[in-house]
């Protein structure tokens, strides 16, 4: 174990440097890339922002078509259904009053 222990110990002393190394280039990277970060941050909350509020004029919009709709069916359902026989009706003698009336004559 002792040709062993010395192997490891060896890896971990050149390894050590290395990883050194990459934390310090890590942190280089971070600090250049700050910046830009900081700067995607504003356009991202002020796009987001933006979307928001079009999305919410679009929503009410949707929500008055929808509210629209619904009021037009329910007149149909409840108002324009039950007269239908009538209509139906009042529709056969306004056919059955023209068929027989004299029609005009060109002069």
């Amino acid at each position: 174990m002792g040709v062993l222990g010395g192997l490891c110990a060896l890896a971990m002393l050149l390894a050590v440097p290395f990883l050194l190394l990459a934390v310090a280039l890590k942190v280089l990277f971070a600090l250049v890339l700050l910046p830009f970060k900081i700067l995607g941050g504003l356009v991202k909350g002020v796009l987001g922002l933006f979307a928001g509020l079009l999305g919410g004029v679009f929503g009410l919009l949707a929500g008055g078509i929808g509210l629209v709709g619904g009021l037009l069916v329910l007149f149909l359902v409840l108002i324009a259904l039950p007269l239908a026989p009538l209509l139906l009706l009042g529709g056969v003698v306004w056919l059955a009053l023209k068929a027989f009336s004299p029609a005009a004559r060109a002069v």
